[in-house]
């Protein structure tokens, strides 16, 4: 795989990770809604579960973000170290021709 290609990669499983993170937030937030709801219904299913289910949903979070994060610096990295711009320059060029 050239350069080119593995840091469009790169870019790609970026930008899925920050959806996957994305996503998580809005579990979270739905579940933490699920539970002040349940304050006034009293359901006691959902009040003993639902506090696990969020930890372990804030914890998957933030392992996410945690890879996220290292995965951005690696992309920037490997962009920065292969001059990706001016790949991308020449590319454009070449389709020109």
């Amino acid at each position: 795989m050239d350069k080119l290609k593995k840091f469009e990669l790169m870019e790609k499983i970026s930008r899925e990770l920050e959806d996957i993170r994305n996503s998580q937030q809005a579990v979270l937030e739905k579940i933490a809604k699920v539970e002040i709801d349940n304050i006034e219904l009293g359901d006691k299913t959902i009040e003993t579960k639902i506090p696990e289910i969020y930890q372990r949903t804030a914890d998957n979070s933030e392992a996410i973000r945690e890879i996220l994060d290292a995965f951005q610096t690696k992309t920037d990295d490997f962009g920065e170290k292969n001059n990706i711009d001016k790949l991308r320059e020449q590319n454009e060029i070449d389709n020109m021709k």
